[in-house]
C-alpha cells in the first residue's frame, strides 16, 4: 500500500509543475496519477510486476504485420516522459545508428523533460538492430526506443 504522505507529495509536485500525468514504478508498486477533466488528480496504484535488472526488457516476439523477427532482442526504454533527440544538437551525427555496437555506458540519445536534457545510456551490450522513434518524437515512460541484439 502506498504511503499517503508520499502520494500527497506526488500530487503536490504534479500540480506545482502543471503535469498532466505522472507514472512512477519501483520494485514494490506502480503509481499513475492523471489529471481529470477539471484538473483534479486521479490516482491508479497497483503492485509492480517484476522487471529485469538494468532497465531493459527482452522485446516481445514480432507481431503478424510483417515486422522483422524481434525474438531475443533487448529493448532500450525511455526512463521518463519527454522529447527524444537522436543527437546532441541539430548539426551533429546521431549518437547511435542501426548496426552500431553499444556498451552499457554508451549514450544512445537525449530525452528532454522540463527543459532538462537527460543522457540515456544503453545499459546493455550488443548491436543496434532497430531505432523505434524519430528525432523530436514525444516518448512515454517505458516506451521502447531501440532494439539491441545482445553480444
Amino acid at each position: 500500500m502506498i504511503d499517503i504522505r508520499k502520494l500527497k507529495e506526488l500530487v503536490r509536485l504534479m500540480v506545482e509543475n502543471d503535469l498532466a500525468e505522472l507514472d512512477l514504478r519501483d520494485q514494490q508498486e506502480t503509481v499513475t496519477i492523471k489529471r481529470g477533466a477539471q484538473g483534479q488528480p486521479v490516482v491508479y496504484a497497483q503492485p509492480a510486476m517484476a522487471a529485469p535488472a538494468g532497465g531493459y526488457a527482452p522485446a516481445p516476439a514480432a507481431d503478424t504485420d510483417g515486422a522483422p523477427d524481434d525474438a531475443g532482442l533487448l529493448a532500450i526504454e525511455s526512463p521518463m516522459v519527454g522529447t527524444f533527440y537522436s543527437a546532441p544538437n541539430p548539426d551533429s551525427e546521431p549518437f547511435i545508428t542501426v548496426g552500431k555496437s553499444v556498451s552499457a555506458d554508451s549514450v544512445v540519445c537525449l530525452v528532454e523533460a522540463m527543459k532538462v536534457f537527460n543522457e540515456i545510456k544503453a545499459e546493455c551490450t550488443g548491436t543496434v538492430e532497430r531505432v523505434l522513434v524519430n528525432n523530436g518524437d514525444a516518448v512515454e515512460f517505458g516506451q521502447k526506443m531501440f532494439l539491441v541484439r545482445p553480444a
